[in-house]
């Protein structure tokens, strides 16, 4: 045999012992990939492995997508009233476009047609479909199109009313005229939680039948997005992609079920920052947005949660959970039940509170006129009243459930200067004559005082429940106190800086 014909022979032999190698080792090692491209194991913290399949979407699509519909509407507008529109849909409140032709300036005369438009989706065959209300609100058209395929053809559009509204949950129903229309089942809000699966599916720019996949990424956020929706948003956070046209279409389960209805998004450098209104609201509140009008209790009060530092400043016992009394509104049911600002709201009708979310929401659902009775905290007793409930305002502006030489000001160990008010500096700053304390006239940035986003132009009327009438009565209160103690402040800031006088506690920490 030649020299070379040995070299190949030698070369094949030791290709065919390495890969009958390779293969023996990967077989007891455990090497090979797993032939199941559903199935991964993972390894857990114990060390025990576990197998966790990754679920195909198709199906919940298909069986969602033709009762998902695209909304269309058109609203007559005038120049100035464009101008005005920018910037009341949540989507532009988080991320205005510039190319928006809203932004354009119009002659207050010229009258236009403006075309926008969202997503919804049919809860009942008989044709009734659940969107947001700034989708459709101030529509003088609205148009649905809905029954298209996969490819978005052959769909229909058909004429659509708007049967009820409610802005403070932006929700609205809608009503067509057809019969045995596929549906999608509502599922169950409250028992989500952070790490399920989220589908969302919609028409965002126009692009019909659109499905994006993410997780719930948070419960209970709060966005303040405007006056009307503040004392309501319950918002689920997704990092499922929502988009402009998402507004008003179905965040879903695993299962296929609504959990959510899509209502804003995050823009700008942000990613994966949805939010989705729970359906459990619109569940709650379909009688009557059948009706056309969503009615709903309120007491009067302006509220806040009560956290640590509300709890130390106050001098309430560890674990101690409620709403802390921000401000009464003369004349309302709270007021004339003898609650006051500083009261620690703990019970409604024996039923703790944990939350202002869990008052606010009891309160509102109940009938007008119901009787209620409030436990509270005062002075660190505890005591109970009776309120009567009564019809919360449309606006929804009510609550948060709801000559002289000038004298010296006094600098303290807060970082502030304050003055007694006269007459001339309440004319400056814009304080009327039923405001008392003393008058922030200068704030340090770095200090207890501006860390608490108290502003010159505030007046502090109170410290540590204690009314303050001039300087000398803050100053004592002040150096009495001691190193590193909580202390509560009841401020008010003027209507020159916010649209109405705003009246809230602040809590400072003495260096």
């Amino acid at each position: 045999m030649s020299h070379p014909t040995k070299r190949i022979l030698s070369t094949i032999a030791i290709a065919i012992a390495s890969v009958t190698f390779g293969v023996l080792i990967s077989a007891d090692l455990g090497l090979m990939p797993a032939s199941s491209a559903q199935s991964a194991p993972i390894q857990t913290t114990q060390g025990a492995v576990t197998s966790v399949t990754i679920p195909s979407f198709a199906d919940v699509a298909a069986r969602a997508m033709p009762a998902v519909v695209s909304i269309s509407t058109t609203e007559i507008v005038r120049g100035a009233a464009r101008r005005r529109s920018f910037g009341i849909d949540p989507f532009e409140f988080f991320f205005p476009d510039p190319r928006d032709p809203r932004r354009r300036q119009a002659p207050e005369d010229d009258e236009q047609r403006q075309l926008s438009g969202g997503s919804g989706f049919i809860i009942s065959p008989d044709g009734y479909i659940l969107t947001n209300n700034h989708v459709v609100e101030n529509a003088a058209k609205v148009e649905i199109s809905y029954g298209a395929d996969e490819n978005g053809g052959g769909g229909r559009v058909v004429p659509a009313t708007i049967v009820g509204r409610d802005p403070a949950t932006d929700l609205a129903l809608l009503k067509i005229d057809a019969q045995q229309l596929p549906v999608i089942p509502l599922g169950d809000s409250d028992r989500i939680r952070r790490g399920d699966w989220a589908i969302a599916i919609g028409s965002p720019f126009r692009l019909d039948n659109t499905l994006t996949v993410g997780v719930i990424s948070a419960k209970g956020r709060s966005l303040g997005i405007s006056e009307q929706t503040q004392s309501f948003e319950n918002f689920i956070q997704t990092d499922a992609a929502i988009n402009f046209g998402n507004s008003g279409g179905p965040l879903l389960n695993i299962n296929g079920e609504v959990i959510g209805i899509n209502t804003a998004m995050r823009g700008g450098l942000a990613q994966g920052l949805g939010f989705a209104t729970p359906v459990n609201v619109a569940r709650r509140l379909l009688p009557q947005l059948k009706q056309g009008k969503v009615v709903r209790s309120f007491l009067g009060m302006e509220i806040r949660e009560v956290n640590h530092e509300i709890r130390e400043a106050w001098n309430l016992p560890p674990g101690t959970t409620g709403a802390l009394v921000n401000n009464v509104t003369p004349g309302r049911p709270a007021a004339a039940a003898g609650l006051q600002h500083g009261d620690i709201i703990i019970e409604i009708d024996g039923r703790p509170i944990r939350s202002n979310r869990e008052l606010i929401d009891y309160i509102s659902y109940l009938p007008v006129g119901t009787e209620v009775r409030v436990t509270f905290i005062r002075n660190g007793a505890r005591r109970t009243v009776t309120a009567k409930t009564a019809e919360r305002p449309l606006d929804g502006v009510v609550d948060d459930e709801e000559g002289a030489s000038a004298i010296e000001p006094v600098r303290n160990r807060l970082g502030m200067a304050v003055q007694d008010l006269t007459p001339q500096l309440r004319q400056l700053y814009g304080h009327d004559d039923t405001i008392r304390g003393v008058l922030v006239t200068n704030v340090r940035n770095v200090s207890a005082a501006g860390e608490a986003n108290i502003l010159e132009g505030d007046v502090i009327m109170e410290v540590q429940g204690q009314r303050v009438n001039n300087v000398e009565e803050f100053r004592r209160i002040i150096e009495s106190a001691r190193s590193g103690q909580k202390i509560r402040m009841y401020v008010t800031t003027p209507a020159g800086r916010t649209r109405t006088p705003f009246t809230r506690y602040t809590i400072l920490t003495v260096p």
